[in-house]
């Protein structure tokens, strides 16, 4: 079995000789059979190294045999003058008519070369994008540039188009006394009449409260800011400013993103440092990250640009100028850097689009059912019950009260899901769709029972 201890034993401890070393603060393992250690990843022993010659040189040509001496002696040298003059001749107008024709496909091939290189670097041009002034004109496009982006023009591009979102908190503090600090972070416009994407969490505290928001522009002017619908259990956010001509994001397909593609982040780190931008590049897909307490799942890319507080809500463009992603989280632990998570703009459009239209998310599956969250399995094992989700009540016409379920039961499964608590049960709820049916298992009076059910859509308050 292993021990952890292990690797922290000296010499003493182990007979057979395994040792332990500490080097910069930090414990390298070290057996009897080798002591080589690198202290640096740039150095490589030159017996060990594999980096190619820097030049190249080609094989010989293997070797023509003379001819013998009893050829040459039945040749007179007239005759031989006579051959050399001829061959000159013959090979001078040869090579003339080879040289021409080896000269004209040259030049044609370097013509061909000079327009291809041109081709390549050619200033990228606009061909399509998200300007839309209406509610419900959001949409990602396929392909916004026929060409790669610097990262300078990148820059100057995305400061028309990320904002700065504040909102004015008040608060009780140490002493008891009322106190009020400013929320940051960023955001992005996505139509030129003013609609913004950003995160949830960045508006929450002003959205559940009821606080002024106001967005910034990379002019410096501030605008006020209403929030037209936000979706908790994505981390999305859409804002309206009264502002007309704005310069709008280019929507891309996060889908299409493969690992190690460029990216880079704007926006405004730590709340005072407006306009930011950093660069990465995509470390893996398809994150299921948690970001609030309900445990609520996300899915997201991983990136390894640096983010910062002050950076959730703003875009991640890829190397062509389109968003592919909202910056939403990074790893909290000290010690670890490079690793952030941006929600899929795939994923947001969606959302933004029913925000826009309905002012929720359409197609959420909705049980209707109220969950004690205190019962756990200290409870089951005194009451000799399953663990599960424990129904306190069931809302009146709901899909749980048509299916037959009760007050009192427990929940243990929906469909391939078990269920072992609240958490879980609301987990799996959310992998469902409105109108979708499937079985529920249950345990009621001493009995396991099977039900089925068909979710209804899920709306808010």
């Amino acid at each position: 079995m292993f021990d952890p201890e292990d690797e922290f034993r000296t010499v003493n401890d182990n007979p057979q000789g395994t040792d332990t070393d500490r080097v910069n603060g930090e414990y390298h393992y070290k057996s009897a059979y080798t002591d080589r250690i690198y202290s640096d990843a740039h150095y490589v022993r030159a017996d060990e190294s594999t980096t190619p010659p820097r030049y190249y040189t080609p094989p010989e040509r293997p070797v023509r045999q003379s001819r013998t001496e009893k050829s040459k002696k039945g040749v007179s040298p007239g005759a031989l003058i006579a051959c050399c003059l001829i061959c000159a001749i013959l090979g001078g107008l040869g090579g003339a008519a080879l040289v021409g024709r080896s000269m004209e496909g040259r030049l044609s091939a370097l013509s061909q070369s000079v327009e291809e290189l041109g081709e390549s670097f050619r200033q990228p041009t606009v061909i399509k994008q998200s300007t839309g002034g209406s509610a419900g004109s959001v949409s990602a496009t396929e392909t916004a540039y026929s060409g790669t982006m610097s990262a300078g023009d990148l820059y100057d591009m995305a400061c028309e188009q990320v904002v700065g979102v504040t909102t004015e908190v008040t608060y009780m503090n140490y002493f008891g006394m009322r106190s009020s600090a400013a929320v940051s972070g960023s955001g992005f416009i996505i139509t030129a009449d003013g609609y913004i994407l950003t995160n949830f969490h960045v508006i929450e505290d002003a959205y559940k409260a009821g606080l002024d928001v106001n967005v910034m522009t990379h002019d410096g002017t501030r605008y006020p800011a209403q929030i037209v619908g936000v979706e908790a259990d994505n981390d999305v956010a859409v804002l309206k400013i009264d502002a007309n001509g704005l310069n709008a994001a280019t929507l891309g397909n996060s889908d299409s993103l493969r690992v190690g593609d460029t990216v880079y982040a704007v926006g405004n780190p730590l709340g005072e440092l407006e306009f930011s931008m950093t660069t990465g590049h995509v470390s893996a897909k398809d994150r299921s990250i948690s970001t609030d307490a309900k445990g609520t799942e996300i899915t997201m890319f991983q990136i390894d640009a640096a983010v910062n507080s002050g950076n959730s809500g703003g875009p991640v463009y890829n190397a062509r100028g389109e968003v592919v992603g909202i910056v939403t989280a990074k790893y909290k632990s000290s010690g670890v850097e490079g690793i952030g998570f941006a929600i899929p703009i795939s994923d947001a459009v969606s959302i933004a689009q029913d925000l826009l239209t309905t002012g929720y998310v359409t197609g959420k599956a909705h049980l209707g059912v109220s969950v004690n969250s205190k019962y756990n399995e200290m409870y089951a094992q005194y009451y000799g019950w399953p663990v599960g989700a424990y129904i306190d009540s069931v809302d009146a016409g709901s899909s749980a009260e048509l299916a037959g379920i009760q007050a009192g039961d427990i929940i243990t499964a929906i469909g391939d899901e078990p269920v072992r608590s609240y958490d879980d049960l609301r987990i799996a709820i959310k992998h469902h769709a409105a109108g979708e049916t499937t079985d529920i298992a249950l345990y009621r009076a001493d009995e396991n029972r099977v039900v089925t059910v068909t979710f209804d859509e899920e709306r808010p308050a």
